[in-house]
């Protein structure tokens, strides 16, 4: 059983997906503070700075946007010029310049944008300008990577592109056709704001998480969404509706049961909690402490309780497998970015270590998030990176608290 549960508390979004009752993703977001990545602005180079190969960018949020020169050369890698022009060349002071943010505003950095536009849909990603297609590596199927191939061949225009999502694997021509069509309509609704708007000005704003989760995660394996916001659940109705009538009745409003909220009902908010706390146990008495920084998590594994067997080495080897999948799952959960270094209790057998990481390989590939496994490192730690735009639900948590 997968379910989806929404919670809304004021103006906040609390969203779980659980799979036979298991947490296994949680995002939040507040709509007095929401996400700005695929926001796209009408914004004004402030200053060029030749020794970052970099520019700010004032897209009128208060504090200035970053401009990498990577992010202002073409999308495609093979229509780069070989050796990279000055930013100088690029971008001077006074300039206006349209931008799309990719990275939200954190600490004390600003905004990351870019030129390499995307618009998500349903079923792709629109690039207007990228002039290539790309299939999910998701999509296992090598018959349906070529399907999906051939079709954003056919449906992309001139110097467009088009990345197939999971979401597409096994959907009909016509559907692909429609999504690309109000993609594109879009995209020349926002070329006609930019003629007249003055910068700084946002010409296009990027949907909320409602919508976000259900035109990203709600899937034909999802068996339930639940809602306990009747305002809430009308929208998500007619979200759904547009998507595809099959996902007809899975929606459903929760109303309260002798007054427990919908986390509560489910048994979320505890596993949430355990979820967020510094020392997190594991169901064999064994332990992980975690900790979390702005760009680096470190989390190390203990034993605890967990004796296992008269084999140390296999006691190890369960204990790291176990730690494996929930750590791959926290990830989600924490919604954790940047470098994420694993100390793995020591192993002696190399066919041990290459199955933890065998694992660890697995759950990045539940993970919707772009997570790269580097592997062990020389000191016998395990090191990945995880890609986060948007602030997670523990700076949304910690703001509440």
């Amino acid at each position: 059983m997968k379910q989806m549960l929404m919670h809304v508390d004021g103006d906040t979004l609390q969203t779980a997906v659980l799979e036979n009752g298991q947490l296994t993703d949680f995002l939040m977001e507040r709509s007095s503070g929401a996400s700005l990545v695929g926001n796209i602005y009408k914004g004004k180079i402030v200053n060029v700075l030749p020794g970052m190969d970099a520019a700010f960018v004032d897209i009128g949020i208060g504090k200035n946007a970053f401009l990498y020169i990577d992010d202002m050369l073409h999308p495609h890698a093979d229509k780069q010029p070989k050796n990279k022009p000055p930013i100088r060349e690029l971008a001077q002071p006074g300039q206006d310049i349209i931008v799309q943010v990719v990275k939200d505003p954190l600490g004390g950095k600003g905004a990351r944008v870019t030129t390499h536009f995307n618009l998500p849909g349903r079923w792709l990603v629109y690039l207007p300008f990228a002039d290539y297609v790309g299939v999910s590596k998701k999509v296992a199927s090598e018959t349906e990577r070529e399907r999906l191939r051939i079709a954003g061949e056919r449906l992309k225009l001139d110097e467009e592109g088009i990345i197939m999502r999971t979401a597409a694997e096994g959907e009909e021509l016509e559907s692909l056709q429609a999504d690309v069509s109000k993609l594109r309509e879009r995209w020349r609704s926002i070329g006609d704001k930019a003629i007249h708007a003055v910068a700084p000005a946002i010409l296009h704003c990027e949907e909320g998480l409602l919508h976000r989760v259900i035109r990203d995660t709600f899937s034909s394996d999802m068996d339930e969404l639940w809602i306990d916001h009747s305002a809430r659940f009308g929208e998500a109705t007619e979200l759904l509706k547009d998507i595809s009538p099959a996902f007809d009745g899975r929606v459903k409003l929760y109303r309260g049961g002798g007054g427990r909220g919908i986390f509560q009902e489910f048994r979320v908010a505890e596993q949430i909690e355990t979820a967020f706390l510094r020392r997190i146990p594991m169901g064999s008495g064994s332990y992980l402490i975690w900790e979390e920084t702005e760009a680096l998590t470190v989390i190390d594994v203990n034993t605890g309780k967990f004796t296992g067997s008269d084999n140390l080495e296999d006691t190890v080897f369960r204990t790291n497998l176990e730690a494996a999948s929930l750590i791959g799952r926290l990830l989600r959960v924490r919604d954790v970015g940047g470098i994420v270094i694993i100390d793995f209790i020591d192993m002696e057998r190399e066919e041990s270590r290459s199955k933890v990481l065998a694992r660890l390989v697995e759950e990045a590939l539940r993970d919707g998030t772009k997570t790269s496994i580097v592997g062990w490192t020389r000191l016998g730690l395990m090191e990945l990176t995880r890609k986060k735009a948007r602030m997670g639900a523990s700076h949304h948590l910690a703001q509440r608290s």
